[in-house]
């Protein structure tokens, strides 16, 4: 009886470029914590500190290789610390974040396209993610958020899209090879106007290791005619294991706080007026201007918090979200993994014993009947799929596959020592109503063998 096989190989990214990334080792893949991954639905991107290796095609048999170079800061110590692609159609680039707090855009061809401080800080993830409007979801969001510690920062999709619209127009069309006709890329980089983003700070309860922007939630009491915007962010770290806070767009204060703002003032007005008769004699001695700096970080945007989940020694290390973002897979460091309802803001399912386990949510059919049509032209749609977490255990070398959100676990596949598992980032922009729906898929790297697989859709193949 024939083994039965839960993936599909789908290419081989070996090539002699890898060897400067620590490739011919055995666990290089996994060993290094300053190598970066990220994949695409048929590209791969890996990084070290100070270099990007450009995968593309890795189907075809000469597959082309990129390696990127970025300029950055040796006095510093500037490095790459955080890597993702950006998918628009058929548009792709690429986008770096360094320890400095610079957002770095790159063509396929290696060229930069956008160079942008975001904060003084290191970049410690880049999450692309959207959600449309449906029967389920009450509005579209699609963002492009940086998460840094203690620090969210927010970029709406439409203004990369825009950015990059511009920049395929004024003739840098080397987005599939062709060489650029206008201006070079550090002309139009130079010339770029910054991208607004709005920025919170998350660390009232700690310094976060990893957070996300999990949706829009409705506005605080006293402000339920609010026309503005109100985003929920879950942070994990080492103090707090679990924090959310309530984002704002607005820099201002609350309504509450408005109110302090003009009571406090008018009862303080005596004991100011008396402080400025005491203190007269030192205000009048000579002052040193201040010195302004050429630039200024933006202001943080007004962020409450909402919760949080203190026990010690348990700290919080990485956190995934579902497709709609109503659902977050926390792993911590002592070996559990935790569930949270964002919406609720409650945990609804643990797991233990999966020390160093990585979480990606999937989509899989699970109907039998589904996949045993008789109809060999039957497409499945969205909601054929069941969502489903794929839990990634190194240390016992396997990975499971449970059913969300009480389900049970469906299979349990074994996986080779080294491996890493990776999902392709969410692609912008609206997709046509005639299409077969792309559920959420699970990719696997193979390091020693370099051989990139895929977890089948259905339960029995």
């Amino acid at each position: 009886m024939a083994r039965r096989s839960y993936k599909t190989d789908l290419g081989c990214i070996a090539c002699d470029e890898l060897t400067e990334l620590g490739a011919g080792k055995s666990g290089w893949l996994v060993d290094n914590p300053n190598l970066l991954c990220a994949i695409d639905t048929q590209s791969l991107a890996l990084a070290n500190r100070s270099t990007i290796l450009l995968i593309l095609s890795w189907s075809e048999p000469n597959a082309s290789r990129v390696k990127i170079r970025p300029e950055l800061s040796p006095i510093e110590a500037e490095f790459i610390s955080a890597i993702e692609w950006f998918v628009l159609d058929d548009v792709r680039v690429v986008v770096a974040g360094t320890s400095c707090g610079f957002l770095l855009v790159f063509s396929l061809r290696g060229e930069l396209i956008h160079r942008q401080m975001i904060y003084t800080g290191r970049v410690l993830k880049l999450r692309v993610r959207g959600t449309k409007k449906d029967l389920i979801q009450d509005t579209s969001s699609e963002e492009f958020c940086v998460v840094m510690p203690g620090v969210v920062a927010r970029i709406d999709g439409s203004d990369i899209q825009n950015m990059l619209q511009k920049w395929f127009e004024e003739g840098h069309s080397q987005f599939w090879g062709q060489k650029p006709k206008g201006q070079d890329s550090e002309d139009f980089e130079s010339q770029s106007v910054k991208l607004p983003y709005q920025l919170w700070n998350i660390g009232k309860y700690g310094t976060c290791t990893d957070a996300a922007l999990t949706g829009i939630m409705p506005p605080p009491l006293l402000e339920n005619q609010s026309s503005q915007r109100y985003y929920c962010a879950v942070a994990v770290g080492e103090d707090a294991v679990i924090s959310a806070y309530r984002l704002s767009e607005d820099k201002g204060r609350s309504l509450v706080g408005e109110l302090l703002s003009k009571v406090v003032p008018a009862a303080f007005s005596t004991v100011a007026s008396f402080s400025k008769l005491i203190w007269r004699s030192e205000q009048t001695s000579p002052k040193k201007s201040p010195k302004k700096s050429d630039e200024k970080p933006q202001p943080f945007a007004r962020a409450s918090p909402l919760t949080c989940f203190k026990d010690h020694p348990r700290k919080g290390e990485k956190l995934t979200l579902s497709p709609s973002g109503t659902l977050a897979a926390i792993t911590d460091s002592l070996g559990r993994i935790l569930l949270l309802d964002t919406q609720a803001l409650v945990v609804v399912r643990l797991w233990k014993g999966y020390r160093d386990a990585s979480c990606l949510f999937m989509e899989m059919l699970v109907n039998k009947d589904i996949t045993s049509s008789s109809s060999n032209h039957y497409e499945p749609v969205k909601s054929d799929y069941c969502l489903c977490l794929a839990i990634h255990a190194p240390r016992k070398g396997i990975i499971e596959i449970w059913q969300m959100r009480t389900g049970p676990r469906l299979r349990t596949i074994p996986c080779a020592k080294g491996s890493k598992m990776l999902q392709p980032t969410y692609r912008f922009g609206a997709s046509m109503s005639s299409a077969p729906y792309m559920p959420l898929e699970v990719f696997f790297l193979n390091g020693d063998s370099g051989m990139i697989s895929v977890l089948n859709r259905t339960l029995d193949s």
